[in-house]
């Protein structure tokens, strides 16, 4: 079975840093656009960064300049490096890759940034 696992999630200070990972389980992993969304207690999900396969990027205004968008092909993994965490970052973050009209979700994984 196909699987797309977050991991990388924990508890850090303001001003901290983590960084998500996301490993697909598949195959063609390189032809998938990948995103990364996050959903906090109460609120909807919403789209934090994506990646194409050509690795063009895209960032909602809330992230842009603290948080990087990768992947590295070879490994069938991509990553969310998060830097200068606020407390408004606090959330649940999930991955998904898609093409076409085949997605994937993780399992998502907790972030919480609190002192």
């Amino acid at each position: 079975q196909v699987q797309l696992v977050e991991s990388g999630g924990g508890l850090v200070q303001p001003g901290g840093s983590l960084r998500l990972s996301c490993a697909f389980s598949g195959s063609l992993f390189s032809l998938y656009a990948m995103a990364w969304y996050r959903q906090a207690p109460g609120k909807q999900r919403e789209l934090v960064a994506t990646i194409t396969g050509g690795s063009s990027t895209y960032y909602s205004d809330s992230v842009k300049g603290r948080f990087t968008i990768s992947r590295d092909n070879t490994k069938n993994t991509g990553y969310l490096q998060m830097n200068n965490l606020k407390p408004e970052d606090t959330a649940v973050y999930y991955c998904k890759i898609s093409i076409a009209t085949r997605e994937y979700w993780g399992q998502g994984t907790q972030v919480t940034v609190s002192s």
